[in-house]
Parts: C-alpha cells; structure tokens; sequence
C-alpha cells in the first residue's frame, strides 16, 4: 500500500494515541520494573480486558459507557489485590500476579467459548485496534493522564500507596485504545533499555511512529507490528548509548 496524504491523515489519530499512552507508560513502566513485578501490567490488562468480556456477555452490554466500567472496577479490584499481596506475601507476590494473568485469561476463553465470533473479540483484546481509536477518546484519555501524570510527579513521597491506584486506571484506559499486547510492550521495553524518560519517551514515539508507516505500506495489523519495532528502537539505543560510553572523548578531561 502506497502512502499518501489521505493515508497518513488516516494513522494520525493512531499515532497521537501511542503519544498519549507513552505518557504515562514509560515512567510507570520504570517504576514496575524498579519494584521487579514484571507481571502486573499484563495481568491487571489480562483483567480489564476480562471486565470489557463479563459487560459483553453476562451484562449483554455491546457498547456505551458499562464495559469501560467493569473493565475499571476489575482493574482497580486486582490493583488492590496486588497491593495486598506486597504486604502479606512479598517473596510470592510476582507468582501469584502471574497466577492472577493466567486465570483471568482463561475465564476470558471461556466467557467467549460460545460466542461465534468470540476469536475475534479475542484478538481484538490482544492486538488492540488502534487505527479506529477516534479523537474524541484520544482527548478524554489525555485528560485523565495529564491529573496521573500531576499526581505521579508531584506526590512522590506517595507512589508506593499511589501506584496500585494510578497504574490499574491507565492500564485500563490504554487496553481501549491499543490493546493488552502494546500495553505491555509501551511499559516494559522502553523501560529495559533505558532509565531516562526523554529516551524513554523517544523510543516509544518512534516505535509507534516506523510501526504505523510499516503496517500500512504492508498492510499488516497495526498492534502486532508496532510491538515488533519496540525491541528495534530499544536495542538500537542501547547499541548507541553504548557507543557513547566507550568514546574516547567521553574520558577527556
């Protein structure tokens, strides 16, 4: 598929979607991978995700405001689960926040087993639909991001009480726009490969960014190539930081 103006009009929104959901992944992206619990973005998006499929099913909710609901209240109920978890069993607690994503998987198979277009809910889930994200999602987001991004920054001395809050709303809100599989991928990777938001921040634009422009030139799913270029853009700046360090301007005086 060649692109055009028209086309890239059409990957704007997706693009300004990825902008907003690296916002708040990559600095709580960094905070899960400072407190070694790897686990919880994908099984707190692995529940949400499982809200949205109990509203479909056993609610016969299709649509409006009740998925995005149920998808919020099981979030925030594993997030204080979680939280639980850390204080009464912390050795255990990465286990038992992988036994959390397992489960809430299956019963999400199960929920959809009689559906006969369960499979593709089900990928839905997963890979996320970002090119249908409209604006006016993308904005409301951003403004329940931009009072995250406040508290996150502003209330440090609180994050520990304030993470199994904050974390479980935007992995919510970002499972609607991109899926479970670019939730983790926008957490997680960028956090790998550096601890410095600003590249943080520039890994996950650009990775959004080369991933649209490559779906649609192949005309691949969007999701699925975008979480292919995260690992590109990560490991081609850990090659360049590298680099750097080993300079040898970097040793004069």
């Amino acid at each position: 598929m060649n692109l055009s103006l028209e086309m890239l009009g059409l990957l704007a929104p997706a693009f300004f979607a990825g902008l907003v959901v690296a916002s708040t992944h990559v600095p709580l992206g960094q905070e899960v991978l400072k407190r070694g619990i790897i686990f919880i973005d994908l099984a707190i998006a692995q529940v949400a995700a499982l809200g949205v499929v109990f509203a479909q099913v056993v609610l016969l909710s299709e649509g409006g405001i009740l998925p995005l609901v149920m998808a919020m209240i099981f979030a925030l109920g594993a997030g204080g689960l979680f939280a639980l978890l850390e204080r009464i069993v912390p050795a255990k607690q990465e286990a038992l926040i992988g036994c959390a994503f397992v489960i809430s998987a299956c019963l999400v198979i199960l929920l959809l087993s009689k559906d006969p277009h369960g499979g593709e809910h089900m990928q839905d889930l997963l890979a996320g639909q970002v090119l249908w994200v409209g604006w006016k999602q993308i904005v409301l987001t951003a403004c329940v991001y931009t009072l995250i991004l406040v508290l996150w920054f502003l209330m440090q001395g609180s994050r520990k009480t304030l993470f199994f809050f904050l974390f479980p709303v935007t992995v919510t809100l970002s499972v609607q726009l991109v899926g479970v599989y670019l939730v983790f991928a926008s957490l997680i990777i960028p956090a790998l490969a550096t601890s410095r938001l600003a590249a943080g921040y520039a890994i996950a634009a650009l990775s959004f960014l080369g991933g649209l422009v490559l779906s649609a030139i192949l005309d691949l799913p969007s999701g699925p190539v975008i979480v292919c270029c995260y690992p590109v853009l990560a490991l081609f700046w850990r090659v360049l930081s590298a680099g750097r360090e080993n300079s040898p301007h970097k040793h004069r005086i």
